[in-house]
């Protein structure tokens, strides 16, 4: 499939309800409100192109964009590349979850993570520690930088409540990663969630929560679910 195949795909699954939940959390025109299982189902029609996920991205349209986010290899991914594809994540389902999967696949994934979290931009900040949490969730513990990590879960705590509101958003599921994917870290990580307390997240007069750390990483360790390592972290 080319790039025009692809789009009108995506123009023929557009869903009216799917686009008005999706605008109260941030997305913008262009774009058609197309289903994640209706995206997933176009992806296998492109047998995973990374030349046309490319081309998906720079359209502009979050549907084509998060489509780009399933199909690109992160391997194949220069650092300039997953840099443009950041400053142009203008909203948290882009920013949080689609360039993150891409770059922690990539050979520069902790490079940029700790280069993200730093930026004065909410949401490519946001970003980075979503990066971070996809790192940890699926990459063998002892290949993880733990003294680093152990820097980042102090930084949390001393850092979140004053943060920016995404970003104390990603914060948060950094935390609950820590706890649930680190071996090391992961008493550790229970220790600070219950310090933090609750955190405080505008979701824009949406129904979406903020998961309460300590109780997540909690009921991880009770359903015997805790530390298992994700095979992917795209979904």
């Amino acid at each position: 499939m080319n790039l025009e195949e692809v789009l009108a795909e995506l123009e023929k699954a557009a869903s009216p309800s799917t686009k008005k939940v999706l605008m109260k959390h941030g997305a913008k025109e262009p774009f058609y409100g197309v289903k994640v299982a209706d995206l997933k189902l176009i992806q296998k029609m492109t047998k995973n192109n990374q030349s046309l996920a490319l081309d998906l991205y720079k359209t502009g349209n979050s549907d084509a964009m998060y489509l780009a986010g399933l199909m690109a290899d992160g391997k194949l991914m220069s650092k300039d590349e997953l840099q443009s594809w950041v400053e142009a994540a203008y909203w948290s389902m882009l920013s949080e979850y689609t360039v993150p999967w891409v770059a922690s696949e990539s050979n520069f994934g902790m490079e940029l993570a700790s280069e993200w979290i730093v930026n004065p931009d909410e949401n490519i900040a946001a970003a980075g520690w979503s990066t971070w949490s996809c790192v940890v969730s699926f990459l063998p513990d002892d290949k993880l930088p733990i003294a680093q990590l152990r820097m980042l879960l102090n930084r949390v705590k001393n850092e979140i409540h004053t943060s920016q509101n995404r970003v104390k958003y990603c914060m948060n599921n950094f935390v609950i990663a820590l706890g649930s994917y680190v071996s090391e870290l992961s008493d550790e990580a229970l220790e600070a969630a219950s310090a933090l307390g609750t955190v405080y997240v505008d979701m824009g007069g949406t129904a979406c929560k903020v998961p309460d750390a300590h109780e997540y990483i909690s009921k991880s360790k009770s359903k015997g679910s805790l530390l298992k390592k994700k095979k992917t972290v795209k979904c």
